[in-house]
């Protein structure tokens, strides 16, 4: 065994006994028992706090959910940051490690290169620099006072008294200490949510590789375009105009131009090198922790808001519940944050979701507006192609010098090792990690021995994130707006991640606004890698914040967002992408919303809530008519083939005719699709049983290797690899009427004849499905039902992702059977390419009354402690599974009937 792996597995297995010592596992003792409890925070009594100018009082409710009521702004930060680090540290301190490319000064080796590639980004300097440079002065006060709590918790807690995390990290690694908390800390995490919400580059890297092995045509029908004509668009009528002035500006009320924007593709240049260097930064990014979030195309949120026209109360309500990986903690914090008198220096009085470790609400509402946000989906990220010789990068024909930067990463127990990372004008070269450090498993680079990088290709990434912006500024005026011209004077600063986002108020008005710094192309339109040596493809600016769309009580009374486009591109003069999301999610959302208002319907609360956990399967509507139409002779086939008769299409976690179908889609996609794209995308991909009888053989990937159940159901995240999401509807969608199109074909094996058309694939996808099914949930459909295919693990983010399964068990909650679906509108998403664990959830939900805002509701994905045997770690799971939603007590006398704890802050 290589030392690498007997080093990480001799940390895990003293990890292990750790932690059971600390559960008090097998007869623990008082100070077991002491050492769990010691994390836990105080929630009544009187803690004094250096630094407050007033009492603080911070009252919890039945699922201590925090309300914080301070005199000032900058004691009503300090409070936030030291209720925070009460119950999430170790994830703060954790998430600060990852944006900074330190993880591996926690958790030592296997970390290394995560932390190399987020230090080739530099997300922590960006960070430095916004807050040097763009930050207002205001929102450095509140940073300042932020991190001033968070300070103030660390310095009277040490050790198991901030996490029991830390009690197990220090047998393995006794010199770790936690850092002062500091104001770049909170920015940086901005960093790490546009990443995770950064676009189509996984297209872009998938799309190129397809192109080297596929004919144009067939890459174009893997990647089909938006159905405007079906799906639309959140902005459906406007146009952008030039005023007397000389600006763009967006009117809702224009008329659309005809038109396409700029469409035309990257380099052909590189050749086989490109090929080599896009598949291994494939592979990097599917490295990269899920603490970033997963890739797929189904992925996405979901919100919309109804004008009081159509509610039963006469106002609006708004409903949000983005989309991303489960996390555990979850990456939301619910907690109010309440001026005692708003006035103009103290003027918060707001409540929703944030993240520990970050001042202010991202989402929620205040006294006067509420908002909610969904990915917009911009292409903000191009890979460029670089030509490098003698140390020197080719630009319009000549040869120039490219920058350099040494980094230094320490490694907890081993060697610290050192990268050095180059930069072009278009950005850092991110295939640089493939060559220098080596990957995992493999062994290391020989000392004092670099790659030789001097000449040949490389690729280069420019994103919008790594240059500085103000979306720390736009948090904190989104809490203080108090209406629409407000809220898109915060929009204008709201630079990443681009988001859409919605809005309603008390006094009855809706509205959209699409933020977001957006590039200007100057040639390429972003679907494939540009080629770097020509200036013509750099970014020539960005959308003006002028002419980006918006609506404002639009004549039908609501708005739907749900990452579909935002307009029709076709006729918008500048490209925002052309990899938006299908728009399944949002039609059915519309249709939903029609349903219910047509003859003068009226949308209550409780539409709204059972509209979240819709569970429909539009992909179902579309294919099933066609699976009952095969003329199935083997009757253990046709058993489950009747499932389909009379199936409604819901996905309840009790459903087996929702489990046969997705088992047909998954095995239709793998038949149709997977075997036969190329090799490098293959191998992240799907694994075979090699005995399905009894579920008892090994597992293999497409190249033979063999792998356990828990590895097949977690590894290919990428994109080309048909994960079941939207993207793919859309493509059998087109070839359904082709009975005869090649894509129908698939080789055979003993069992099973060739599959020449339509027909003979659905029926051996229906086959496969059966035996597929019989393996994992038994023979007797009967027994069989959807939430046993599709579970819900929650993992600890770093201690319970892997290692023993004593680990997993002391850390790690579930599971939970999920009823839903990849594209339902209940998204808890699956990776038909992995299998059907789920792999993205509703991370929240929240419904809120513009009439009543005490009568809004709200649910976390997890609860709001992080201290994994604390009473709240999972309390709010069950009732999310079940989509119920928790009341959302907002005013002071709501407040107050609700609170179960009292804790008061005194200077």
């Amino acid at each position: 065994m290589p030392a690498k792996k007997r080093f990480r597995r001799a940390r895990l297995l003293v990890l292990t006994l750790v932690l059971l010592l600390v559960a008090g596992v097998g007869g623990g003792t008082f100070w077991t028992v002491s050492t769990v409890r010691d994390s836990f925070p105080e929630t009544t009594g009187s803690i004094k706090l250096d630094g407050l100018s007033g009492t603080v009082n911070v009252k919890r409710d039945a699922h201590g959910i925090p309300q914080v009521y301070a005199g000032s702004a900058e004691d009503l930060f300090m409070a936030q940051g030291y209720v925070q680090a009460q119950d999430r540290f170790w994830e703060m301190d954790v998430r600060r490690h990852t944006t900074a490319g330190r993880l591996s000064e926690l958790f030592g080796e296997s970390q290394v290169e995560t932390d190399a590639f987020l230090r080739t980004l530099g997300w922590r300097d960006v960070a430095q620099e916004e807050y040097d440079t763009k930050l207002s002065p205001q929102s450095k006060k509140y940073l300042q006072a932020y991190s001033a709590g968070v300070n103030s918790y660390l310095e009277s807690r040490g050790g198991s008294g901030l996490s029991v995390e830390y009690a197990a990290l220090g047998f393995v690694n006794s010199e770790y200490e936690p850092e002062p908390w500091t104001p770049v800390d909170s920015v940086a995490w901005l960093k790490a949510m546009a990443w995770d919400l950064r676009g189509n580059l996984r297209d872009e890297i998938d799309r190129s590789l397809l192109a080297g092995r596929l004919t144009d045509k067939q890459v174009e029908d893997l990647y089909p375009s938006y159905p405007y004509d079906r799906n639309k668009p959140i902005v459906e009528d406007g146009a952008v105009s030039t005023g007397a002035d000389g600006n763009e500006a967006f009117d809702p009320d224009g008329t659309p131009a005809s038109g396409d924007a700029d469409g035309t593709a990257g380099t052909g240049e590189g050749g086989g090198e490109l090929q080599t260097q896009l598949a291994a930064l494939s592979r990097t990014l599917d490295d990269l922790p899920d603490l970033l979030g997963p890739n797929g195309s189904g992925i996405g949120s979901n919100s919309w808001v109804i004008a009081g026209e159509h509610t039963t109360s006469g106002k609006p309500l708004l409903a949000n519940d983005p989309h991303l990986a489960p996390q555990l903690p979850s990456v939301w914090y619910q907690m109010g944050l309440h001026c005692t008198q708003v006035t103009r220096e103290c003027p918060f009085d707001v409540s929703g979701f944030t993240f520990a470790g970050m001042p202010g609400v991202v989402i929620g509402h205040n006294q006067d507006i509420s908002w909610g946000m969904t990915n917009l989906g911009a292409d903000v990220t191009d890979l460029y192609l670089e030509k490098i010789q003698d140390g020197k990068v080719l630009s319009d024909g000549s040869y120039k010098p490219y920058t350099t930067r040494k980094e230094t990463l320490k490694v907890a127990g081993g060697t610290d090792r050192q990268i050095t990372v180059r930069s072009t004008r278009n950005g850092p070269i991110v295939s640089d990690r493939n060559t220098e450090l080596g990957r995992v498993g493999d062994s290391a680079p020989v000392k004092g021995v670099a790659p030789d990088r001097g000449k040949g290709y490389a690729v280069s990434l420019r994103w919008t994130a790594l240059e500085a912006g103000r979306t720390m500024d736009a948090v904190f005026k989104l809490n203080r707006a108090q209406d629409f011209a407000q809220f898109q004077a915060a929009a204008k600063d709201f630079a990443v991640p681009s988001q859409n986002l919605i809005y309603a108020d008390t006094k009855g008005n809706i509205g959209y606004q699409a933020p977001g710094r957006i590039p200007v192309r100057g040639k390429g339109d972003g679907r494939y890698p540009a080629p770097g040596w020509d200036s013509e493809y750099r970014w020539t600016g960005y959308v003006p914040q002028s002419a980006l769309p918006f609506e404002y009580n639009p004549d039908r009374g609501y708005i739907v967002t749900a990452n579909q486009a935002v307009v029709d591109q076709r006729s918008y003069p500048y490209l925002l992408t052309e990899d938006w999301s299908y728009g399944t999610r949002s039609q059915r959302i519309n249709d939903l919303i029609q349903s219910k208002t047509k003859d003068d319907g009226k949308i209550s609360m409780d539409d709204m809530q059972s509209m979240q956990t819709d569970n429909s399967s539009e992909i179902a509507k579309l294919l099933v008519p066609h699976l009952l139409k095969i003329d199935v002779k083997d009757p253990y086939v046709r058993e489950a083939q009747q499932l389909l008769e009379g199936w409604d299409y819901s996905q309840s976690a009790d459903s087996a005719a929702a489990a046969y179908f997705n088992g047909v889609w998954r095995n239709l996609l793998m038949l149709s699709f997977g075997n036969k794209l190329p090799r490098e995308l293959r191998l992240k991909g799907q694994c075979l049983r090699v005995r399905p009888a009894d579920d008892s053989g090994p597992l293999e990937d497409l190249d033979g290797t063999a792998r356990t159940v828990r590895e097949c159901g977690q590894r290919s995240r990428t994109t080309a690899q048909p994960d079941g999401g939207d993207r793919w509807a859309e493509v059998v969608r087109g070839l359904l009427d082709d009975p005869e199109n090649e894509w129908w074909q698939a080789r055979g094996n003993r069992e099973n004849p060739d599959a020449e058309n339509r027909d003979e694939l659905l029926a051996r996808a229906m086959k496969d499905a059966r035996w597929e099914l019989t393996t994992k949930l038994g023979k007797n459909i009967d027994t069989w039902s959807w939430g046993r295919l599709h579970r819900l693990m929650l993992e600890n983010q770093t201690l319970g992702k892997e290692g023993p399964d004593l680990v997993q068990r002391l850390l790690n909650r579930g599971p939970w059977e999920l009823a839903g679906g990849k594209d339902a509108v209940d998204a808890s998403g699956w990776n038909a390419a992995g299998g059907y664990g789920v792999t993205w959830v509703p991370s929240m939900r929240m419904v809120v009354n513009l009439d009543d805002l005490d009568k809004s509701r709200w649910i976390n994905l997890t609860g709001a402690s992080g201290h994994a045997f604390h009473s709240h770690y999972t309390d709010q799971t069950g009732k999310w599974a079940k989509g119920e939603l928790l009341p959302w007590a907002f005013s002071r006398d709501a407040v107050d009937k609700a609170t179960e704890d009292t804790m008061a802050l005194t200077p």
